[in-house]
């Protein structure tokens, strides 16, 4: 999500932190900061921006301090909007205590009323500036001691970047649950939130572990748990270069973010989702009143968010059992929807700002209806024109093709289903228990998804050379054969269609022979003897099959095609590991084929003209 460096060393901080920022920029961000001891006068120099990281340097180059201690950020909103006052660094009452942090913190709310029953005041809205004020708290003379203490206190996921000035010489960082690495230079450290920002000043990089924190010194730096054990640190050489790094050692950002996936999931859960199933979202706006009185929902959207909306729909009707309507956005304001207060309209967009979804959303306003969009940018024209909000927390996605912000998107629906289902008491207890343990479980199931995406690679090898793909599912896995098609059109430029398994007889069978291969979702579902039947009926047509099968599973066994295993999930949840896996086939295929996956020809990242 965010961007971190922070520089201890014989040089001036401050050119050094801002050409780490400008290399971090490809993360995406909507606010940036610096913080720079001033070793003429003992105070730190903070300057923020909600602009571009180059307002930084024109703003910075103006009187540039000549400190050799700083830390530097880039911002992707998650608590607080993208503003001068929300970006990053935090401080303290005093001004002492440095903060930057990509994260968040679960339980940010209780702790910031407990500080300020001890007298702290705040001025932004985010979670981090908890962390300052926490250890502006415990700080009795020793910095470590008291980062570690309010390290303690935190729930969620961070990493962090520290320093006081009444310590300049010492630089602390920290992780849990989100990355952060150490370079090591000649008299000089830096901490970063990738390799990309420290590599023009060494290859040396130490890699923190989880629950792991750094305490960096003139002397180098010295590794321990945040719980104060001493740790021996890895160390390694790194060989990328810049744009290798960028990527994470992906050859595309669409690899890198098909490999983020189960970090979409997890995050999308962080803090949101109790063992015991209690639902609640930070920014929903709508109360369990206004819930109970909904007589029906409709959700508007385009592209693969239209997909997501499809399966929430399928979630939702099952969980909750409200009606639900879905629409594409192009559509919807163009003729005479029936919704009024008693109707819930759901907008879903990665951006926020995509323009037919925005006008749906103002046209359902217009008309009395309530409003929640799910999106991926925390002060998006849509989070701001809706009664409510759902963020998916998934971070910057910079491949054109939607891959973890789908995923993302489907998690929250799961969430929303089980909310509403719990207004209308319409889950039993055990039943809820259940989906609670398998959703926390999605991220390992996810992941071995792609633990096997070699044997993806070969299938992907075989079926670049076809120019015409179907792809079939039937129940809640029919909205994933769609979105399935889609993301193999989108980056191959391959002709793919996706159906209904049930629908192949009324019309699109007579396309088949050996030249038009099917991918069939059969993975473990109520229809999977339909399925096998529809299987059956394209094997008799020549058509070549690519089919998705449970870990486990031998319905198919006798059946001529290409398998790949997916891990055994209930199929209620099994869209989120079966997308993956045709996230990962379609990305091989456009690969083998050449084509430039992140940047598709005629396609944007975010829609903003209808």
């Amino acid at each position: 999500m965010c961007g971190i460096i922070g520089y201890l060393g014989e040089r001036s901080a401050a050119p050094i932190i801002m050409d780490s920022l400008k290399r971090l920029e490809y993360r995406g961000y909507d606010s940036a900061g610096v913080a720079i001891f001033n070793e003429a006068d003992g105070q730190t120099s903070v300057v923020k921006s909600a602009a571009k990281v180059d307002t930084l340097v024109e703003r910075l180059t103006e009187e540039m301090p000549e400190g050799r201690l700083g830390i530097g950020h880039t911002r992707w909103a998650t608590h607080g909007r993208p503003t001068v006052i929300n970006a990053h660094p935090h401080t303290d009452c005093h001004k002492q205590v440095m903060v930057i942090h990509n994260g968040i913190i679960e339980n940010f709310a209780e702790l910031r009323k407990d500080l300020q029953a001890h007298g702290h005041v705040f001025i932004s809205e985010t979670d981090t500036e908890v962390v300052p004020h926490l250890i502006e708290e415990y700080d009795k003379g020793d910095l470590v001691a008291a980062v570690r203490e309010a390290l303690g206190r935190l729930r969620g996921a961070y990493a962090m970047a520290i320093f006081s000035q009444k310590d300049p010489d010492l630089l602390i960082g920290a992780q849990l649950n989100a990355p952060l690495v150490v370079g090591i230079g000649d008299k000089e450290w830096f901490v970063a939130s990738d390799i990309t920002a420290v590599i023009p000043y060494t290859k040396k990089v130490l890699l923190l572990g989880e629950g792991e924190m750094v305490a960096i010194t003139r002397l180098g730096p010295e590794v321990s748990t945040i719980g104060g054990a001493a740790v021996k640190p890895k160390v390694i050489e790194v060989k990328w270069d810049i744009s290798q790094a960028q990527k994470g050692g992906f050859p595309h950002f669409m690899a890198k973010e098909i490999n983020e996936a189960p970090e979409a999931v997890s995050n999308a859960l962080r803090g949101r989702l109790t063992d015991e199933g209690e639902v609640t979202f930070e920014e929903f706006g709508l109360t369990d009143r206004q819930l109970l009185k909904l007589r029906d929902i409709k959700m508007v959207a385009a592209g693969t968010s239209y997909y997501a909306a499809l399966l929430g729909k399928y979630i939702i009707e099952e969980l909750a059992r409200i009606p639900v309507e879905v629409e594409p956005a192009s559509e919807f304001r163009y003729r005479q929807p029936i919704i009024d207060q008693d109707t819930l309209v759901i907008g879903i967009s990665q951006s926020g700002e995509t323009a037919d979804t925005l006008a749906a959303i103002r046209e359902a306003r217009s008309r009395k209806a309530r409003v929640v969009s799910i999106t991926n940018v925390v002060g998006s024209s849509m989070a701001l024109e809706s009664d409510g909000v759902i963020y998916l927390h998934a971070g910057p996605e910079i491949g054109v093709a939607s891959t973890k912000t789908f995923i993302a998107h489907i998690t929250c629906l799961y969430l929303l289903g089980i909310r509403l289902a719990a207004v209308r008491h319409r889950l039993d207890p055990e039943r809820l228990r259940e989906l609670t343990a398998e959703l926390k479980a999605l991220p390992t199931a996810v992941q071995l998804v792609l633990d096997g995406a070699e044997a993806l690679k070969t299938l992907a090898r075989k079926y670049a050379g076809y120019r015409n793909f179907m792809y079939i599912g039937r129940g809640i896995n029919y909205p994933i054969a769609l979105e399935g098609a889609l993301k193999l059109k989108e980056i191959s430029y391959l002709h793919a269609e996706g159906y209904a398994a049930g629908e192949l007889k009324h019309g699109p069978i007579a396309l088949l022979d050996r030249n038009f291969p099917v991918f069939a979702i059969a993975t473990k579902a109520a229809t999977l003897e339909k399925m096998d039947s529809n299987i059956q009926e394209v094997i008799a047509r020549d058509a070549p099959v690519v089919a998705l099968i449970s870990e486990g599973d031998d319905t198919l066994a006798e059946v001529q095609l290409d398998r790949i295993e997916i891990p055994a999930v209930s199929e209620f949840l099994s869209p989120i590991p079966n997308v993956v896996a045709m996230q990962l086939f379609a990305y091989f295929v456009a690969s083998e084929r050449g084509c430039n996956v992140d940047q598709p020809r005629n396609l944007a990242k975010s829609v903003t003209v209808e």
